[in-house]
């Protein structure tokens, strides 16, 4: 669907960089949208769940301060993030021997069997680019890139 019959602008836009900025904004909070009920199905938010993916992906026991890089959302709080899912028993925090000021995020059992779970429904998440074609994604994901310099 065109940008414009979705916010149904009846003007054109100022510029084609206009309309680009516009539709990119639009299509970020409808992907959050779909990302948001995808994931409210496992009681999860989208940022905790970035949050256990980048745990997940560490391999070993990880900084809150390291987590805080690597999240998507840079204005995220990870530690709030982590309590959180700490709550639900899905990562546990381990004082750093070394440094007792630094907490280390681990996976749980918990954590890791629903983030199992999740993958085995992860091909919906890929489902709402369903209409690009490999090239296409391709192309956007290099566009986006380039877009960030």
């Amino acid at each position: 669907m065109k940008i414009e019959k979705a916010i149904k602008q009846t003007r054109p836009f100022k510029s084609v960089y206009h309309r680009a900025a516009v539709n990119l904004v639009y299509t970020s909070n409808w992907l959050n949208e779909q990302h948001r009920v995808f994931f409210k199905k496992f009681e999860l938010t989208r940022k905790q769940f970035n949050v256990l993916r980048i745990v997940k992906g560490a391999d070993e026991p990880i900084s809150t301060a390291a987590i805080r890089e690597r999240l998507l959302d840079k204005m995220s709080d990870a530690s709030r993030v982590v309590d959180r899912l700490e709550k639900k028993q899905l990562v546990s925090k381990y004082i750093r021997p070394s440094d007792k000021r630094l907490v280390d995020i681990v996976l749980t059992e918990k954590g890791n069997a629903l983030l199992e779970k999740i993958a085995k429904k992860d091909n919906q998440l890929g489902d709402v680019l369903k209409n690009l074609s490999e090239k296409e994604a391709t192309q956007l994901s290099n566009l986006l890139d380039k877009m960030r310099g």
